[in-house]
C-alpha cells in the first residue's frame, strides 16, 4: 500500500511536470525589424539621418513606437523579443531607453541587414515603421531600399516594397509577418503582398512625400501596443510569406552607370539600360546578392 505522504510526493511532482511542460508550450518568441521613416511624426530626411537637426527627436519617436511594440508582444505572452535596428547605419534606437524585456541588434553592415538575427525558433514578426516602395503615391519618405541607388526591385515579376523583400526572409524560416506599421500607404501595400490576415498601425496619412497628417503621439502608441498583442495572439492564423524558386532578382538601378559596373560581377545580366537580373535557387543566397548589388552601386 502506498502512503500518504507517498501520494502527496507524487502529487507534488506529477503538477511540477505539468507546470514544466505548460511553460514550455507557451514560450512564444518575436521579432521586430523596425525602420524610420514609418516611425510616428516623421516626414523629412532632417529627422532620419544622422546629420539633420531633428534626428535626435526623432530617434525617441523611433524608441517609443519600438518600446509599444514591445509591450503589445509582452501583454500577448511573448517570453523573448529580439529587436533589429533596420534603418541607415542601424545605431537609430536609443539602447538606454529600450524596454529591458527586449534584446537589441544594431550596427552596420550585417550579414542579412533589417532581418538580421531572424531564424526558424521565431513565432511571429513584426514590422514598426516601415515605409513604401520606390515610386509610390503620397508615401512618406518612399523609398527601396536606397534612395541614392534603387529605382525598382522586382522578385519573381512582382514589384517590392522592403516589407515584401523582408517577409519573403522570414517566410524561408517560415515565419509570418503578423504585423505592420507605418503609413496608410505601407499598411496597404502591406495588405496586397501579406494578404488580409496581417494586421496594420497605420500612425499617420502621407501628404506627398514630405509631409503628413500625424496620429497624435500617446494615440499611436496605443494603436501599436493593441496592433502588436492582437496580431501575435492570432499569429497562426498568419500566412507564411513564400515564393516559389527559383528565384529571378530584377534590380532597377537610378542610373545607367550603376548597371553599367554591376555587369561585370558573374551571374549578373543586363536586362534593361539601368537594370539588372539575377537568379537563385535560395532565396537568401539571393537576398544576399541582391544586397551586395546595391552597395556595388551606391558609390557610382
Amino acid at each position: 500500500m502506498i502512503s500518504k505522504t507517498t501520494t502527496r510526493l507524487i502529487a507534488v511532482c506529477v503538477t511540477a511536470l505539468l507546470v514544466v511542460s505548460i511553460s514550455v508550450s507557451q514560450k512564444i518568441k518575436v521579432y521586430l525589424s523596425v525602420d524610420m521613416e514609418g516611425i510616428t511624426g516623421v516626414v523629412h530626411t532632417d529627422q532620419t539621418t544622422v546629420a539633420g537637426g531633428d534626428y535626435g527627436m526623432a530617434r525617441r519617436w523611433m524608441t517609443e513606437d519600438v518600446n509599444a511594440a514591445i509591450l503589445g508582444a509582452i501583454d500577448a505572452g511573448a517570453t523573448e523579443i529580439v529587436v533589429n535596428d533596420s534603418h541607415g547605419d542601424m545605431r537609430n534606437i536609443i539602447a538606454g531607453d529600450l524596454h529591458p524585456a527586449a534584446s537589441l541588434i544594431s550596427g552596420s553592415p550585417k550579414p542579412m541587414g533589417m532581418m538580421e538575427g531572424i531564424d526558424a525558433s521565431f513565432d511571429a514578426v513584426l514590422f514598426i515603421g516601415y515605409h513604401a516602395k520606390a515610386g509610390s503615391a503620397d508615401a512618406t519618405l518612399d523609398h527601396t531600399i536606397s534612395s541614392a541607388t534603387v529605382y525598382s526591385i522586382k522578385i519573381n515579376g512582382i514589384e517590392m516594397p522592403e516589407l515584401g523583400i523582408n517577409a519573403l526572409v522570414a517566410g524561408y524560416f517560415n515565419v509570418p509577418v503578423v504585423m505592420v506599421s507605418g503609413d496608410k500607404a505601407v499598411c496597404g501595400q502591406a495588405k496586397e503582398i501579406l494578404g488580409d490576415k496581417v494586421l496594420t498601425a497605420q500612425v499617420k496619412e502621407a501628404i506627398g512625400r514630405v509631409a503628413a497628417k500625424h496620429m497624435p503621439f500617446e494615440s499611436a502608441r496605443t494603436l501599436i501596443r493593441q496592433q502588436a498583442k492582437s496580431a501575435i495572439e492570432k499569429r497562426k492564423d498568419a500566412k507564411v510569406y513564400k515564393l516559389s524558386g527559383p528565384y529571378v532578382f530584377e534590380l532597377s538601378y537610378l542610373r545607367t552607370s550603376q548597371a553599367d559596373n554591376a555587369v561585370s560581377v558573374p551571374g549578373v545580366k543586363r536586362v534593361g539600360a539601368r537594370s539588372i537580373q539575377m537568379e537563385s535557387g535560395d532565396y537568401i543566397a539571393g537576398y544576399k546578392f541582391l544586397r551586395a548589388m546595391i552597395s556595388l552601386g551606391r558609390d557610382n
